[in-house]
């Protein structure tokens, strides 16, 4: 077919990752890994840096400078993608440094790819790292390097973007991690579906073994042990339970030092460099969709934001979810992957396998960067079997923010992402006194204790956070064993806190 110059195209994919008990360890920084990531893509490419000057840079913003009092234990770099420019001997025409979310590497592959069909840009390094496994293991210690770094230069700073991932009523009920969160999502699914305790763990292990297989296999995996299904659900002292109804097993794993790169270009760019159009990956479909805050959300125990993304992306390459040949679903939690499958009707079990990487909690949960990695293992198999498809759904916040991508070598004209439909929306409060149900919980060792933390509603239709009240013995009992979705409590505040005991 005839292409048009003007269409992006990715040329380069690389990855990196090191580990303690790799022989040629050497405590890098984020910049470092990302710097490495970076030219295993230009070395993808075939193209050296250096040729590329005048591209736009765009990192992927690290946990450690993800929030206003986030902490960089070993410094980090003022300005995380010139500085990775500068190790490549690359001169950026613009620097680009995004806001929080696993959506991202996604949601920047389209928005450059729009900017590079625009003719804005022909040229465009995606790159993003993490080193928190090295960072935790140095800190505080003499021998501890020095990953600072004062580069100063042009950045566009998007800042944090953080305002629809957390609420201040959320954090007053200890809602302050991912894990609670997610927990409140995992159980209202499984009350959805009418499945006991039990029931519910029995088919999240079974949904990640599989995973912790295609983890084994991968070299960048930071946990590449093989479980079983009944080992990832059992509570030991190895296993502790983070939030129920999460063991350790089940949840994303920050500790890696990983980095992965995209580079992509126009056609007529990738023609200028001499790149081999067996190497030229498209972009057939994409679509991306935001979620109300948690608890303006018609529906907790599925996500209307990955439904429409996921069908958007699909609808957008002309295609249904039966021709896609690899899949990679953000696998942060359980929840996060039984809600793309339920949007498209998939089997947990689905034969072709629901992660290229070994997902979050085993190859890694690279901070905002997981999904770079994925686009990555996409376009290797893509090019093994040139005209086959593959999907890649990345998930930010607490599926806040949902991006999907449709990938092939086969060429095809670019797509702009179809306008995607909002949700119904519930009335949320902070603050409620008088009678109310349970529509979710998790349970959260805290301090020695379990801090039981609820959402309810009230016989009005409007949903707020609760703690369980520590004196109610009758409702931790419930929350620790029981069936507490469907109760009803009464609720009074207290020091801006929702304090709930049975009704």
């Amino acid at each position: 077919m005839q292409i048009d110059p003007t269409t992006p195209i990715l040329i380069g994919v690389g990855q990196f990752s090191e580990k303690f008990d790799d022989p040629a360890y050497r405590a890098m920084s984020a910049v470092e890994l990302a710097a490495e990531a970076a030219r295993r893509a230009f070395d993808d490419a075939g193209v050296s840096p250096d040729r590329l000057t005048g591209a736009v840079v765009v990192g992927v913003r690290q946990f450690e400078a993800s929030h206003s009092k986030a902490v960089a234990p070993l410094g980090r770099s003022d300005n995380y993608p010139r500085s990775v420019a500068d190790r490549l001997g690359l001169e950026p025409a613009h620097a680009v440094y995004d806001v929080v979310g696993g959506d991202g590497p996604q949601r920047l592959v389209a928005e450059f790819g729009d900017q590079i069909a625009a003719g804005t840009t022909d040229a465009v390094l995606l790159v993003g790292s993490e080193a928190m496994s090295t960072a935790r293991h140095f800190a505080g210690r003499a021998d501890a390097p020095d990953h600072g770094e004062e580069r100063g230069g042009q950045l566009e700073d998007r800042g944090y973007g953080l305002d629809d991932m957390m609420s201040l009523s959320g954090i007053r009920h200890g809602l302050i991690g991912p894990p609670s969160q997610y927990a409140l999502l995992e159980h209202a699914r499984r009350a959805r579906l009418g499945l006991s305790r039990e029931a519910y763990a029995k088919a999240m292990g079974e949904l990640f073994a599989p995973f912790t297989e295609v983890a084994a296999a991968n070299p960048h995996s930071a946990a590449p042990t093989r479980r079983s299904a009944s080992e990832l659900v059992e509570i030991t002292e190895k296993n502790r339970l983070v939030a129920d109804p999460y063991p350790r097993f089940l949840v994303a794993r920050d500790q890696v030092n990983q980095g992965a790169a995209v580079l992509m270009t126009s056609v007529a760019r990738a023609r200028e460099l001499g790149i081999d159009p067996q190497r030229w990956v498209f972009l057939h479909g994409h679509a991306k969709a935001s979620a109300a805050p948690m608890l303006e959300r018609e529906s907790l125990g599925s996500s209307v934001a990955a439904d429409a993304a996921l069908r958007g992306a699909l609808a957008g390459a002309g295609v249904v979810i039966g021709d896609i040949d690899f899949l990679d679903i953000y696998s942060c939690f359980p929840v996060a992957v039984f809600a793309a499958c339920d949007a498209l009707g998939l089997d947990a079990d689905d034969p072709r396998g629901l992660t290229l990487t070994g997902g979050l909690p085993y190859f890694g949960g690279a901070g905002n960067n997981y999904s770079m990695h994925a686009i990555a293992e996409v376009v290797e198999r893509l090019r093994a079997r040139p005209g086959t498809l593959g999907l890649v759904a990345a998930n930010g916040g607490i599926i806040s923010k949902y991006a999907v991508g449709v990938y092939s070598t086969t060429p095809r004209a670019w797509q702009r992402a179809p306008e995607v439909g909002d949700e119904p929306r519930v009335v949320a409060v902070d603050e409620f006194t008088g009678d109310a149900v349970i529509e979710t919980f998790t349970v959260v060792p805290f301090g020695g204790n379990n801090l039981g933390i609820l959402v309810c509603r009230n016989d009005s239709g409007e949903r707020f956070y609760a703690h369980a009240l520590d004196s109610d013995a009758a409702l931790a009992e419930l929350l620790a064993s029981g069936e507490p979705i469907g109760r009803r409590v009464r609720v009074h505040t207290a020091d801006g806190r929702n304090l709930a005991e049975l009704g």
